[in-house]
């Protein structure tokens, strides 16, 4: 009996061994479920635009790509469990976390592991400047963004009295002091009210009075769409008839829907629009046939950051996540959202922000620095 359980357990592990073999795993996390998981679905969608693409011609090293699916919820410790169960499921490279809360502390599992990842989303300073070697991203930084609002709130909206209200999140919040500390930069601007609200409450008439009490010509949000929806529609039902500006976070058909006809003239920073850019033009038709035509803000992002690290596995010849890393680091890659290079940090070279308005139901581009 013993030397059968013994054939059994070599045979299991031989032919377990052999699977692991055959293919390469890459993850990819974010919230899967629950009030934001319209975002975190686009990126896994783009993620799997760009393996499908890799398995179709061939693979990786001559092997198929499996990407491993992770619902990290938008929460930092379920995205550290999240984050340990990729390292356990083989995963050489991922691409992810969404949220910033929930990307900062998966980069340290990640880090301990050896296993780089690229962020298509988390914008928070703190992702790359903790200096971990195996971090990357592909979107901008909130300081960028921070000074792109700052400076279209002075130089564009010409006001001087700037309401600011965040999610008290590590994304919402460092967006919202960014854009405070950039603010102070122009002569003749008052940040009238700075406070919090918490994500997940459905009512802030309360909040929205006190600030129409302080008179502002325009009021700042440092969130996500459920939130921002809610806050500029509650913010007309109170009399508070000035417009509201925000970040990456709320552009989203989400925001929209939840807003209805209060989201007309909302402002957003994000990066230019992708459907007036020749390079994405493939991404986007193979995109639309998949999965619908509804905006995708990050999901293009996700698909460039799957591009880079499946081609770096491929470039470096090798699964070990130094030489992943540091193939990424010199890459010169030119993907659907445009050229991309890294710098010391990890961070991309150009910043990417411009401003957009809600305008007839839709986003479209409105302003760029310059």
């Amino acid at each position: 009996m013993l030397q059968k359980a013994f054939t059994l357990f070599l045979l299991v592990m031989l032919f377990g061994c052999q699977k692991i073999s055959q293919e390469i795993v890459i993850g990819v996390a974010g919230p899967m479920t629950g009030d934001q998981s319209k975002l975190g679905t686009d990126v896994e969608h783009g993620a799997r635009l760009a393996v499908n693409e890799w398995n179709e011609k061939g693979g990786v090293m001559g092997k198929k790509v499996r990407l491993e699916v992770g619902d990290d919820q938008h929460d930092p410790k379920q995205a550290v469990s999240v984050a340990n169960k990729m390292v356990l499921s083989g995963i050489v490279g991922m691409v992810g976390h969404f949220n910033s809360s929930a990307t900062i502390p998966a980069s340290s599992v990640y880090h301990r592991a050896a296993i780089p990842m690229i962020t298509p989303s988390a914008t928070n300073p703190k992702v790359t400047d903790q200096g971990f070697w195996n971090v990357f991203r592909v979107c901008g930084r909130d300081d960028q963004q921070g000074k792109v609002a700052a400076d279209f709130i002075a130089k564009h909206l010409r006001a001087t009295r700037v309401a600011i209200i965040h999610d008290k999140t590590t994304y919402g919040q460092g967006l919202a002091d960014e854009l405070k500390k950039n603010l102070g930069l122009h002569q003749g601007i008052e940040v009238v009210y700075y406070d919090g609200i918490t994500q997940g409450d459905k009512d802030f008439r309360g909040v929205l009075t006190t600030i129409k009490d302080k008179n502002p010509d325009i009021f700042f949000f440092g969130g996500i769409f459920p939130e921002g929806g809610l806050l500029s529609k509650q913010a007309k039902e109170v009399g508070l008839a000035v417009p509201m500006v925000s970040g990456d976070g709320v552009i989203d058909p989400k925001f929209i829907e939840i807003a209805g006809a209060a989201a007309e003239g909302t402002y957003l920073t994000f990066t230019p629009d992708p459907e007036k850019r020749p390079q994405a033009r493939n991404f986007l038709e193979k995109y639309k046939a998949q999965y619908g035509n509804e905006l995708a803000p990050y999901a293009i992002y996700a698909y460039d950051a799957a591009n880079i690290l499946l081609s770096a596995i491929s470039l470096s010849n090798a699964t070990d996540g130094r030489k992943i890393a540091e193939t990424i680091r010199n890459m010169k890659h030119d993907g659907a959202t445009g050229h991309i290079e890294f710098d010391r940090k990890g961070d991309v070279k150009v910043s990417p922000y411009i401003v957009w308005i809600t305008k007839n139901g839709k986003f479209e581009e409105h302003w760029k620095p310059g």
